[in-house]
């Protein structure tokens, strides 16, 4: 530690359940809910993206997440967390969905933030 910095840093007000301190992890922002339309087609979720006027075609679990994240911005293991609780998943797996939100960010449909 330097000369004159604190053991303890303030806890942030930002800070909350979903969203992690600033510099800790990537904080994951989707559309809100507002900004696009889901419509099942059997194994697969047309979505009609508002605001660049897309759709795209999502396979599972793509819609849960735009779901999740609609609520508001949370770090991929607060969203991992949400998701297995919502789904009842029995083994989640972070590099799974850590592949499926880099889609998602590939698609313009997911920000970090």
């Amino acid at each position: 530690m330097s000369p004159g910095s604190s053991a303890e840093r303030p806890a942030s007000p930002a800070s909350s359940p979903s969203r992690c301190c600033a510099g800790s992890a990537p904080v994951l922002r989707g559309p809100g809910e507002a900004a696009f339309v889901l419509r099942p087609l059997g194994a697969l979720t047309a979505l009609y993206h508002r605001p660049s006027a897309t759709t795209h075609l999502l396979a599972p679990p793509a819609p849960e997440i735009l779901r999740a994240l609609a609520g508001g911005e949370m770090t991929e293991a607060a969203l991992l967390a949400a998701l297995a609780r919502d789904y009842d998943l029995a083994d989640p797996d972070p590099a799974a969905l850590a592949a499926r939100v880099e889609e998602l960010v590939a698609a313009g449909l997911v920000e970090r933030a």
